[in-house]
């Protein structure tokens, strides 16, 4: 995969992107940068690599923020790079979506171990869960279409993270907690209103009766689950 994987280095040190510039394009990764947080999101959004390293100490934004951005949206494989060595920022950091948490300064022949980890499982995590399907609704990870009898859906990006993260549970319940702390982020855990307006949302876009769902079903007082495959 390594001849074929794009990889995306956020941090603003020119130095450290030059040097797994170096370090990734000797292993045949092809190599973007961003040299802060916005235009790592972009550059994100744009080129959809199949790996993100970020660093946590960004000019313009805390990458924990930027992390929480990204989980919104994808679930792109991070790689957190970091001088950060608490305990409290790694776990903060894996909560909120991080794959990994490398420290800086950090031994090259690990990281590229860790970088090889994660594309396989990457690659693995694609082909088997490229789409799910309940009923006429099909959601694509690969590309984050869902459409519902074949005809194609817009969503914001609060609505497909909400849509995606039932449709990787299909058929089993997820908490209020565990969707507004991983769309959200750890410090919106209590803030259920959110949710309910966003899976309102959703259910209008999908046609969805509430008092007789055919796709999101409330658990009340715990979350909801997507309907498995009729």
């Amino acid at each position: 995969m390594s001849q074929q994987a794009t990889i995306l280095i956020i941090d603003d040190e020119p130095q450290i992107r030059k040097f797994l510039r170096i370090s990734l394009g000797s292993q045949g990764y092809r190599v973007i940068e961003g040299g802060n947080g916005r235009e790592g999101l972009a550059c994100a959004a744009l080129e959809k690599p199949d790996l993100i390293v970020l660093d946590l100490g960004l000019p313009d934004l805390d990458g924990q923020v930027v992390l929480r951005e990204l989980r919104e949206w994808t679930q792109i494989p991070v790689i957190v790079l970091s001088v950060r060595s608490s305990e409290a920022e790694k776990v903060m950091a894996l909560d909120g979506g991080a794959n990994d948490y490398v420290t800086k300064p950090f031994g090259i022949q690990e990281f590229l171990a860790r970088v090889r980890a994660l594309l396989r499982d990457k690659q693995h995590a694609a082909t088997d869960v490229a789409q799910t399907v309940s009923g006429p609704l099909c959601i694509d990870f690969a590309y984050r279409r869902v459409s519902l009898n074949d005809q194609e859906i817009s969503l914001t990006r609060k609505e497909y993270a909400v849509l995606a993260a039932l449709a990787r549970h299909v058929g089993r319940v997820v908490t209020q907690q565990q969707l507004l702390k991983d769309i959200w982020g750890p410090s919106h855990s209590g803030d259920t209103h959110y949710l309910r307006v966003v899976v309102g949302h959703l259910r209008r876009k999908l046609g969805d009766d509430p008092a007789a769902p055919r796709f999101i079903v409330t658990e009340a007082g715990v979350g909801y689950r997507l309907v498995a495959d009729r």
